[in-house]
């Protein structure tokens, strides 16, 4: 298998065993978004403000790396037209699970976001990209390509990975890892990734991820950090991840 089957493989199993970013929302969830109150989120613990999205209503929103049914229905909710990629099986079957329980349409396409996107350009008006990169080796290719499906005018919602877990043990109390993180480049990293069940897992620069974004022709007009929610760095408020909003001019 590539590393990114075996990712596929492994988030498969983490869904299998609860993982809290598998789990499919609540008929309740989806009522309340209907009624205009809800928040989805590109990072841990803080919802994406509700300004960086706009009006939904009509909007062709693509979930990128976004399967569980946990986002996309709150989208639909509101009045998107929604596409889902997502290369783990079970995810997008908590999508469609979630589309038949509530009665709206989805389009879910079970891919691999590391190979050129199977959309015509200008396909979408927003694109939401939860943190996903760090199953990922190389970043700036799927930059390039969420400009290529975005509208003139389209927006790209990003969570990313500011590479601090990657060197941390387990217990986030001693350093034990160099940066980068690249289980391909060093053996017995990938030997512990399959022993430990972590996936395949890469850690990012900033200049991988936002200048990544600059380069493939994107403009920058927000962020906000925000930590692990839970552990040692998040008891010490040490930023974890971030989020973006970036524009297709």
């Amino acid at each position: 298998m590539n590393y990114q089957q075996v990712n596929a493989h492994t988030i498969d199993n983490w869904v299998q065993d609860g993982w809290e970013w598998g789990i499919p929302i609540t008929h309740e969830v989806y009522s309340d978004a209907l009624a205009g109150k809800w928040n989805v989120y590109l990072t841990p613990t803080k919802p994406v403000p509700h300004s960086w999205f706009g009006n939904l209503a009509g909007k062709k929103v693509l979930g990128l790396a976004s399967g569980g049914g946990q986002q996309v229905p709150i989208f639909t909710a509101l009045g998107a037209v929604c596409t889902v990629l997502d290369y783990s099986r079970k995810q997008c079957e908590s999508e469609r699970m979630v589309a038949l329980r509530e009665g709206y349409d989805v389009e879910v396409i079970q891919g691999d976001m590391t190979q050129p996107l199977p959309f015509p350009d200008e396909s979408f008006d927003l694109i939401f990209h939860p943190v996903s990169n760090c199953y990922v080796e190389k970043v700036e290719p799927i930059f390039q390509e969420c400009f290529r499906v975005l509208k003139n005018g389209g927006i790209l919602l990003c969570g990313l990975d500011n590479g601090m877990n990657f060197i941390f043990d387990d217990t986030e109390t001693q350093i034990v890892n160099t940066l980068p993180f690249n289980p391909l480049k060093d053996p017995k990293l990938y030997e512990d990734s399959l022993k430990y069940n972590w996936g395949i897992q890469f850690s990012h620069t900033l200049e991988e991820q936002i200048g990544g974004q600059l380069k493939a022709g994107l403009q920058l007009l927000d962020l906000y950090e925000d930590t692990n929610g839970s552990g040692n760095l998040h008891a010490h408020n040490i930023p974890t991840f971030l989020a973006t909003r970036a524009v297709k001019p």
